[in-house]
């Protein structure tokens, strides 16, 4: 039989969807194995995202290039969120830049322990009963106005960040802006299982400036049950 053009391009595809099937259960063979090991929520993630690279190769539903995408690999996580407090300016950036007292209004937030005026470590909670840390520098501080960090090399957590402190219209006091953007092995993936455990990262960001609002606003914070916390 004679091989036509036709005949050679789908053999050529035939033999690329195979390679890339091979590859897609390679590569999530080795990251179930790596995330296994490790034991950590990063451990746990790495492997579910192991899980879906060789669930799709299995199926073939897709290319290593589609099944990254669907599961969001690659795929920094970022957040934006604003909120407008009725204070100055100068008293929230003071509050703020205090980051021992984020963990007040910011539930998933353990402890911030700040080590000098550059460097802090965080701990926060994690899905699944888990725990992470990292240490973080302040990148750029204009007093009053503008605070940006990132985390340092090692970080369980590859995060970075800014939090605005802009005078609001009408003389309603203060426009706080925060923008954070994050990455865990999964990418997508871990904002997908962080929402079944309710720590969807744009709702929890949503909540934390809704009770620094009140705690900066009214001196406390309302449980859900009613009952003041954080009094301050």
């Amino acid at each position: 039989m004679t091989s036509t053009p036709e005949n050679k391009l789908t053999i050529s595809q035939g033999e690329a969807s195979e390679s890339e099937r091979w590859a897609s259960l390679i590569g999530g063979s080795a990251l179930v194995l790596m995330g296994l090991k490790e034991g950590s929520l990063r451990g746990v993630l790495t492997a579910l995202a192991g899980g879906g690279l060789i669930y799709q190769a299995a199926t073939k539903q897709s290319t290593v290039k589609q099944v990254q995408e669907a599961i969001g690999m690659n795929q920094p996580i970022k957040v934006e969120k604003t909120v407008t407090i009725n204070k100055p300016a100068d008293e929230l950036y003071n509050f703020w830049h205090n980051f021992e007292n984020l963990p007040r209004f910011m539930k998933h937030l353990k402890s911030v322990k700040v080590y000098n005026e550059k460097r802090s470590h965080w701990i926060a909670n994690a899905p699944l009963g888990q725990s992470v840390e990292w240490d973080a520098d302040i990148l750029e501080d204009r007093e009053n106005e503008f605070i940006s960090w990132a985390s340092v090399e090692g970080a369980d957590v590859d995060n970075s960040g800014f939090i605005r402190f802009q005078k609001a219209s009408g003389d309603r006091g203060t426009e706080v802006k925060v923008v954070l953007e994050y990455n865990l092995p999964g990418g997508g993936l871990t904002s997908a299982v962080a929402k079944l455990f309710g720590e969807e990262p744009e709702q929890q960001i949503g909540d934390d400036l809704r009770r620094f609002k009140m705690l900066m606003e009214a001196g406390e914070i309302a449980t859900t049950e009613g009952q003041p916390r954080g009094k301050g």
